[in-house]
């Protein structure tokens, strides 16, 4: 059935629903009908046998005269009486004297004093009667007085009933079909309107949205959900591409430098110190190389959620002072120091993540900053709290509202970077259930805070990516 149209399965549905529903009221309408009939029919006999009574009690006229009597009517309607052994003692001509009940129901009628029944035929009259016996008192003891009538006309008039359902239901149901498919198929065009767009749609055409007719259906909302959808994949497919762009430009900017670098140390005879010096700038070049990939995989697992962070008890006082440590020789070399809080700070987070945060952050305070910088831990509240910061200019203006989104750099001559720190930095406070933060300290520098919950069960909070 699921390889039919929509369309035609709907009007399958109401053609069903139709003919079930007409079914059920023209078998209540036709019992009603019977009922109201053979009532009528029963009140009919009822006055017959009141209007006969007095007349078979008393002596006169017989029922077998010509002249009809009461409300008999020859050929429609008829009457005998019975004596309680079942004999016939008066009756109309037609019926010939012959005896309409057998003795058992003459002798119910006696006890009960009345009785419906009903016969396929009668003498004198070829078609199917209702008769109604009741007990009377005679001169000479009980007698039973039967009055009958035809139940043609009530049989007629139900089969008249009958083949008007026959005859009016069927097209009913074919012309109730034929609008329900037309009526789907005219509700459903919108939505094959939106297939058709859609199927035309691709990453070369993703600015295209689907058609709206307008309206506040549930159809037109769909259409307008998808259309929103479209815009986020879009936006998200941009993004992408951007992603996708600058890192290629960054990957080929230290590509770039380290080919030159190993071109001009082969190009012609060097002294020992000055392939030393080549191979230091190629080490270097290399290290920013690795260091670029490993952001952009951090990033792209981040955007993917194919990481998660494995918390575990730290101590990050000491994990600061440790990464302190590493970029000692580099500050020594810049002229500069970098420190780190003295004590203890144990926490449930995961040490790589945060080692990772914390030395992307001392190396943009490094690369951008100034004087001392200095690493601290806090605790606040349920969480911890670590901060880098240094003594120089601090983030520009337009800068500091856009710090933690990817690929912005500072705009100063003779500072590089792929400006992937701060993003990776805010990836693992969002994979921590935290917040990374950035401002400008009141005493001048930048300050760079990570705010992590201690908890045995961290609840990431991933910013939508699209």
């Amino acid at each position: 059935m699921t390889r039919f149209p929509l369309a035609l399965r709907l009007a399958a549905l109401a053609a069903l629903v139709v003919t079930g529903l007409l079914t059920v009221v023209g078998m209540f309408l036709y019992s009603r009908l019977a009922h109201e009939l053979e009532t009528a029919l029963d009140l009919q006999l009822r006055q017959e046998v009141q209007d006969l009574s007095g007349f078979v009690t008393r002596t006169g006229p017989s029922l077998a005269s010509t002249k009809p009597i009461g409300s008999i009517e020859y050929g429609e309607t008829f009457a005998e009486v019975l004596a309680a052994d079942g004999t016939v003692l008066d009756a109309t001509p037609s019926l010939q004297r012959v005896a309409l009940l057998e003795p058992a129901q003459v002798r119910h009628v006696l006890r009960r004093h009345e009785l419906f029944t009903e016969l396929p035929a009668v003498p004198g009259l070829d078609e199917p009667v209702r008769m109604l016996s009741i007990r009377l008192l005679g001169s000479d003891g009980p007698i039973v007085l039967v009055a009958g009538a035809t139940a043609q006309n009530r049989a007629e008039a139900l089969a008249s009933v009958r083949n008007k359902f026959w005859t009016g239901g069927p097209p009913t149901v074919v012309l109730l079909t034929v609008g329900a498919y037309l009526l789907a198929r005219a509700a459903l065009r919108p939505v094959e309107a939106m297939r058709a767009r859609a199927a035309t749609i691709s990453a070369t055409t993703s600015g295209q949205r689907l058609p709206l007719l307008g309206g506040r259906d549930e159809i037109s909302r769909l259409g307008s959900t998808l259309n929103d959808m479209l815009g986020r994949l879009e936006r998200g497919l941009e993004r992408e591409r951007e992603f996708v762009a600058r890192a290629s430009h960054e990957l080929r900017t230290p590509l770039a430098l380290l080919k030159t670098e190993l071109e001009l140390a082969v190009r012609r005879p060097r002294s020992g110190s000055d392939l030393e010096i080549a191979i230091a700038s190629a080490i270097e070049e290399t290290d920013r190389l690795t260091r670029l990939a490993d952001d952009l995989l951090f990033i792209a697992r981040d955007e993917q959620d194919a990481f998660a962070v494995q918390p575990q008890t730290v101590d990050l006082a000491e994990l600061a002072r440790r990464v302190s440590q590493r970029f000692m020789p580099r500050a020594r070399q810049l002229g500069r120091e970098v420190t780190a809080s003295n004590g203890h700070c144990e926490a449930h987070v995961d040490p790589l993540r945060v080692e990772q945060a914390l030395s992307n952050l001392v190396d943009n305070a490094l690369t951008h900053g100034g004087g001392v910088v200095t690493v601290s831990v806090a605790r606040s509240g349920a969480g911890v709290v670590l901060t880098v910061t240094d003594e120089g200019p601090g983030f520009d203006a337009e800068l500091l509202p856009h710090a933690f989104e990817r690929f912005t750099r500072v705009p100063r001559a003779g500072h590089v970077g792929a400006g992937l720190g701060l993003s990776v930095v805010d990836a693992v406070a969002a994979a921590h259930g935290g917040r990374a933060t950035a401002k400008n300290a009141p005493t001048g520098g930048a300050a760079v805070a990570l705010t992590l919950p201690d908890g045995e069960r961290p609840a990431p909070q991933k910013k939508p990516t699209i």
